[in-house]
């Protein structure tokens, strides 16, 4: 197996960890270990985690650093090889036919391919970041189809033969694991289960993600969240909605609101669902109280 001990200049955790950080992504020793472990082993990035957790950040973040294009791949319950691979452009085909009239025309040219998200990763490697967003979403037939990909990044086009990358293409999926995945997909993957990050750490990324937050209101912030997420709520506040809420309730509080107030009038940024709501209701004052002592 070909390893990479140093890709665009990082040779090492620490020095991906640094990386990251730069590209506005906080991540601990475990998580940076193991991207820069998938990355030098060439191997797929396997992270899951509950909604909200930074994966798909994450995956935003290693194409960041890379310089190389997402190309993002968004599963869901039906999704085909042809959504994900390629398709023939027909009407464009059947356009050349009627003006080639009696000439030849190939009309399995790259003009007539249309490439998904899978071919163009496939086709440069050197340029993207594939991302798998959400495999647990799709059924489990794609999910074998997966497998075959990943085990040696080719494909066969019957009109054209078969395609091989040139080198392992960056791969990172992501999984809300509502349902276990296949075995043999989890062997061919370096995996890491994110966490919701320690209240320090999370207090931290609202400072670095949002535009004009004081530190106690991201100290706030966390900590409401963290009460919030302890709840059996339908959609637990993400790490995205945390520095959100900081913002809208900062946003709120410079217009003269009070707090905790602006924390109570920003609610809409941090719970997204309606029997969510009326559930926190009767005790959201209390928890934003005991926040705002």
């Amino acid at each position: 197996m070909p390893i990479r001990r140093s890709i665009v200049g990082i040779d090492s955790p620490d020095r991906l960890s640094i990386a990251l950080r730069d590209a506005q992504y906080l991540a601990d020793d475990s998580l940076a270990t193991t991207a820069y472990l998938a990355l030098a082993l060439a191997k797929p990035l396997l992270l899951e985690g509950a909604p909200g957790v930074g994966k798909t950040e994450g995956a935003k973040a290693i194409a960041s650093i890379l310089g190389r294009q997402l190309v993002r791949l968004q599963c869901y319950e039906g999704i085909d090889s042809a959504h994900a691979l390629y398709e023939w452009n027909y009407p464009r085909q059947m356009l050349a036919i009627r003006q080639a009239g009696a000439e030849y025309v190939n009309i399995y040219g790259d003009d007539f391919l249309i490439e998904r998200p899978m071919l163009e990763a496939l086709r440069h490697p050197r340029d993207t970041v594939l991302l798998i967003d959400e495999i647990d979403r799709a059924d489990h037939e794609f999910e074998a189809f997966l497998l075959e990909f990943l085990s040696d990044f080719s494909i066969s086009i019957p009109e054209r033969g078969t395609i091989r990358a040139e080198e392992h293409p960056v791969v990172v999926l992501t999984s809300n694991r509502t349902r276990e995945l296949h075995e043999a997909l989890r062997r061919r993957c370096v995996y890491h289960w994110i966490s919701y990050p320690e209240p320090a750490r999370e207090a931290e990324i609202v400072m670095m993600r949002a535009s004009q937050v004081a530190h106690d209101t991201a100290r706030r912030v966390v900590e409401a969240v963290g009460a919030l997420r302890r709840e059996p709520l339908a959609k637990p506040p993400g790490v995205a909605e945390t520095v959100e809420w900081a913002e809208a309730a900062t946003l709120l509080h410079e217009q003269g609101a009070p707090w905790p107030s602006a924390f109570r009038r920003a609610i809409g940024v941090a719970l997204k669902d309606q029997d969510d709501m009326m559930f926190m209701e009767p005790r959201l004052d209390e928890i934003l109280r005991g926040v705002a002592a």
